[in-house]
């Protein structure tokens, strides 16, 4: 079966945001669509609001009118159901219930060709189980864009379990004929991106229970440090918190309560008080008042005192960058051999020891290294480009020694943050939970490698896939650090993936 041809006709259930988003974009392509909604009006309506989108891209010049024009040609609204009989694919985009939507595709295969491909939006249920009653569960697949899908380039292509190779295919060729970014994930709670990317709330969430330090702080971490596009909480505000609460509720109950993904008190306690976010006016951050500024970061303040040369032994590539930096700020570096048997890179300045965090708090580290001063920095996705960075102190370090720590990252033009001392800091730990559950998802089948990281990419706007991050820090790195992190708090939470830590010990990356 072939990629569908644009004189294939689109049918789509369902003319709220989702829906009309993803009719809109099947009629960019060029294809008939109809757009059926059981609201009378509604698919009319949700046509118009297209035009008015489209129209606004006219206003500033990024599109042309007579485009506009074709495309809502295209467009055809139905009040009933039976008007997607002659479409080749059927894509439902309703309320997430099982039952109704169970019930739409028993109609579905009544109505329409046996040829006809079917396929659901859903973003939590099992496509399995809505096939499950079907005469024809072969040809279900789901479809599942992201919001805005004309915006969002990513589309999972979801095999349920009666899914054939052949439907699956041509959905996936479809999507990447619409200008799509297509991946093949199979049905399991979650798919690829509402699983892998948990961990990336849920660390943010366990960082501000506990006290490291708070929500616009840590925030600023992710994007200055760590690249992402948002950090987890404004990023939680946008989306709302009754809706990321009930994913993680929905992935937690699914994996029959697997600590991975056990929802946060924090994040219950906002929607039990209505603060869900920017729809409410108030989520971490307040959006009550016009003009609303959110809370500043809390960088340390300037710190002006004389540093010594930096002495460094074992550099590897991880914090290459970071040494290069310092020598474009003027100071003198001198590098000697590894005294650490396992190869971890120290930087001093002077009786200062500065280290790269690896999954342990800094006052276990600097007792089981016999340091008195010591100081332990985060992970940063390119060193010579980070603007700020993670700091944490053992308890035997001196006030003068996080000066000198301070002082040495603001001289590299970076804002420093003081957190408490925190096993993983925030960067480390929120990559190696990220690459961690990448890796268990195809451990377990439901993606590749690849997919995991361009999903992840292109659903999440991740500056970079969790596996191939994991793989340019070292697996065995990646490994440690998160053996570290069960120890540390003694949860199954941290627990390694089977195949990170295979991987790991045979030396072997994701990507070969």
């Amino acid at each position: 079966m072939p990629t569908l041809p644009t004189n294939a006709v689109i049918g789509v259930i369902g003319a709220g945001a989702m829906g009309a988003g993803i009719a809109q974009v099947a009629a960019q392509a060029g294809h008939v669509v109809i757009l059926h909604d059981n609201q009378p009006g509604a698919a009319k309506a949700g046509i118009d609001n297209i035009r008015r989108q489209l129209e606004k891209r006219v206003a500033k010049g990024k599109m042309a009118q007579s485009d506009v024009d074709n495309i809502i040609d295209r467009l055809q609204p139905a009040d009933a159901i039976d008007a997607l009989a002659d479409s080749r694919l059927v894509i439902e985009a309703i309320v997430e219930n099982l039952d109704i939507k169970r019930q739409v595709f028993a109609q579905l295969e009544a109505l329409c060709a046996p040829d006809t491909l079917l396929a659901s939006n859903t973003s939590s249920l099992s496509i399995t189980s809505i096939a499950a009653n079907l005469e024809r569960p072969e040809r279900m697949a789901g479809l599942h864009f992201f919001n805005p899908a004309p915006v969002m380039k990513l589309v999972e292509v979801v095999s349920g379990l009666a899914t054939t190779t052949e439907v699956a295919e041509t959905l996936f060729d479809t999507a990447s004929a619409w200008g799509k970014v297509a991946v093949h994930a199979s049905s399991t709670p979650g798919f690829i991106v509402n699983r892998v990317a948990r961990p990336f709330y849920a660390e943010g969430l366990r960082l501000l229970q506990e006290g490291a330090s708070d929500a616009a702080t840590l925030d600023a971490l992710l994007r200055q440090a760590g690249g992402f596009r948002m950090g987890p909480f404004e990023l939680m505000d946008l989306i709302g918190h009754d809706v990321n609460y009930a994913v993680t509720r929905s992935v937690f109950d699914a994996y029959y309560g697997d600590t991975r993904f056990e929802p946060s008190l924090v994040q219950q306690a906002l929607v039990e008080a209505g603060r869900l976010g920017r729809k409410s006016g108030q989520g971490f951050f307040d959006y009550s008042l016009e003009g609303h500024a959110k809370p500043q970061p809390n960088f340390s303040a300037p710190v002006n005192t004389q540093l010594p040369a930096l002495v460094v032994q074992g550099a590897n590539s991880t914090i290459a960058p970071l040494l290069e930096r310092a020598q474009e700020a003027g100071m003198e570096v001198i590098r000697r051999e590894s005294l650490q048997q396992d190869g971890t890179p120290r930087l001093y300045l002077g009786d200062l020891v500065l280290a790269l965090s690896d999954g342990r708090c800094a006052a276990e580290r600097a007792v089981n290294e016999g340091l008195e001063a010591l100081v332990l920095f985060d992970l940063c996705l390119d060193y010579q480009s980070a603007s700020a960075i993670a700091l944490a102190a053992s308890h035997t370090a001196s006030p003068e020694a996080r000066q000198l720590a301070t002082a040495f990252f603001q001289r590299l033009g970076m804002d420093v943050v003081w957190l408490t001392d925190t096993p993983g800091l925030v960067i480390l730990r929120t990559v190696a939970m990220l690459a961690n559950e990448a890796a268990d998802a195809v451990f377990q089948g439901v993606c590749s490698a690849q997919d995991g990281d361009l999903a992840m990419q292109a659903g999440v706007n991740y500056p970079c896939g969790p596996l191939a991050w994991a793989d340019s820090l070292g697996l065995p790195f990646i490994h440690r650090t998160l053996t570290h992190l069960q120890q540390s708090y003694g949860e199954e939470r941290y627990r390694s993936s089977f195949l990170l830590r295979r991987n790991a010990l045979s030396e072997e990356s994701f990507h070969e």
